[in-house]
C-alpha cells in the first residue's frame, strides 16, 4: 500500500514538474517561431510555432490528466485512475492530427498557387536553431521522468517534444534551401513537417486504444510472465493467465495449480509468492490476482450438483450410521476432485489399539457404505494422536 501510493507520488511530481517546465518552453517557443516565421517569411517557421502551441496545449493537458491518475482507488474506481493517462493520450494523438492536416493543408495550396510563396530570412534561421536545442533538451529531460515514473503520458509528451525538434531540423533545410534558391522548399518542408506529427498521433492513438480495449502483453512478456510463476515453489502448472495495461502499468490474474493435498493455508502462501515474486520481477506489475486450484479447472469436468461440506456430513453420518466405530471419528476433510468428493477420515489412535481393533476392516467397511452414494469416490482414513 505504501509502495503504490508513493508510486503515484512519484507519477504525480513528474508530471507536474514535467508540465509546468515544458508550458513555459513551449510558450516561449510559440511566440518566437510564429513571430520570427512572420518577420523572416517562412510559412515553415510558422506552422512550426503553431506545433509549438500544440505542445502548450497538450502540456496543461498532461498536468490535469496527472493530477487525475495520482488519485488512488476509490468507490467509483476500485482499479484506481490510472487510466485517465491513457485517455489523455489518446486526446494528445487528435491534438496531433488537427495540427498535422492544418498544416498539410496550408502548405499544400501554397504549393499549388507560387505566388503565396514566402522567401525565408536569417531571422527565421536563427529562430529555428534555438528551437531545435530546446525541444530535444526538452525531449530527453521529459523522456528521464517517464522511464523514472514508467508513464506512457509522460513518454507521449516527451515524443510530442521530439516531433517539434525533427520538425524544427525540416523547417531548417526548408529555409536554408529556399534562402539558397529553391523557392518551393520552405512549403515541401511544412508539409514534411505535417507527415511526421500525423505519424506520431497515429503512433500514439493506437497505443492508447488497444490499452483502452484491453489488450494484453506480448507474447515475449506473457512467456517471461509464465516462467516467473512456476519458478515459486509449489506451483504444479497454470492456465487462465490473463494480462491488461493501464497506464504504464500491468495487471494479471491467473489460475495457479498445485497439490490437492496442500492445506488452505500452504496454498494461499503459495499464492502470495507468486504475487509477491510477479511484482519484484516483472517492472510493470502492480497488481496480480491468484486463484488457487487443485486440479485444472480449464479442462476438468465442472461439479456443480456436489454436495457442500453440511450436506456432505449429514450423508456421511447416514451412511455410516450401522457402523459403531464409525462413531469414534474426530476429523473429516472433502476433497472436490475429477467430479466426485474423496473422503479423509481422521480417528483417535487409541482407536487403532484396543483388543479386537482392524483398521482394514474398518476401511473396508466404510468404503463399502461410501460406494452407496454416487457423489463420494475414495476414502482414506487416518489414526493418530
Amino acid at each position: 500500500m505504501i509502495s503504490d501510493q508513493q508510486s503515484r507520488s512519484d507519477r504525480s511530481q513528474a508530471v507536474t514538474r514535467t508540465a509546468i517546465v515544458g508550458a513555459i518552453i513551449n510558450l516561449l517557443l510559440s511566440v518566437l517561431k510564429v513571430l520570427a516565421g512572420l518577420a523572416g517569411h517562412s510559412q515553415a517557421l510558422v506552422a512550426d510555432g503553431i506545433h509549438s502551441l500544440s505542445d502548450l496545449l497538450s502540456d496543461l493537458l498532461v498536468l490535469v490528466a496527472g493530477h487525475h491518475a495520482e488519485q488512488g482507488p476509490d468507490p467509483e474506481h476500485p482499479y484506481g485512475h490510472a487510466r485517465y493517462e491513457t485517455v489523455a493520450t489518446l486526446a494528445l494523438s487528435f491534438l496531433l492530427l488537427a495540427v498535422a492536416i492544418g498544416i498539410g493543408w496550408d502548405a499544400t495550396d501554397r504549393l499549388f498557387h507560387p505566388g503565396e510563396l514566402f522567401t525565408p530570412g536569417i531571422v527565421a534561421l536563427a529562430a529555428t536553431l534555438v528551437s531545435i536545442g530546446a525541444k530535444e533538451w526538452l525531449y530527453w529531460w521529459t523522456l528521464g521522468y517517464a522511464k523514472r515514473v514508467r508513464s506512457d503520458l509522460l513518454r507521449a509528451n516527451a515524443w510530442h517534444h521530439r516531433t517539434d525538434a525533427i520538425s524544427s531540423v525540416v523547417v531548417l533545410v526548408g529555409i536554408g534551401g529556399t534562402m539558397a534558391g529553391l523557392p518551393y522548399l520552405d512549403a515541401i518542408a511544412a508539409v514534411i513537417v505535417a507527415i511526421m506529427i500525423a505519424k506520431i498521433a497515429w503512433d500514439l492513438g493506437w497505443e492508447a486504444t488497444t490499452e483502452l480495449v484491453d489488450t494484453g502483453l506480448t507474447s515475449e512478456r506473457i512467456e517471461e510472465v509464465n516462467e516467473t510463476i512456476r519458478s515459486v515453489g509449489g506451483v504444479r502448472d497454470i492456465h487462465m493467465l490473463r494480462t491488461r495495461r493501464s497506464g504504464g502499468q500491468v495487471s494479471a490474474d491467473v489460475h495457479v495449480l498445485v497439490d490437492p493435498d496442500v492445506s488452505v493455508s500452504e496454498g494461499h502462501m503459495i499464492s502470495v509468492l507468486v504475487e509477491q515474486r510477479l511484482k519484484r520481477e516483472i517492472d510493470e506489475m502492480t497488481d496480480v490476482t491468484v486463484h488457487i486450484d487443485p486440479e485444472d479447472d480449464e479442462q476438468a469436468p465442472r461439479c456443480p450438483r456436489l454436495p457442500m461440506r453440511a450436506e456432505a456430513l449429514a450423508r456421511l453420518a447416514s451412511l455410516w450410521s450401522s457402523i459403531p466405530a464409525a462413531n469414534e471419528r474426530q476429523r473429516i476433510t472433502l476433497h472436490y476432485l475429477r467430479s466426485r468428493v474423496d473422503v479423509d477420515v481422521y480417528f483417535p489412535l487409541t482407536a487403532c489399539q484396543r483388543d479386537g481393533a482392524d483398521p482394514q476392516r474398518l476401511h473396508s467397511e466404510l468404503a463399502a457404505a461410501l460406494r452407496e452414494d454416487s457423489a463420494f469416490r475414495e476414502l482414506r482414513i487416518y489414526f493418530g494422536l
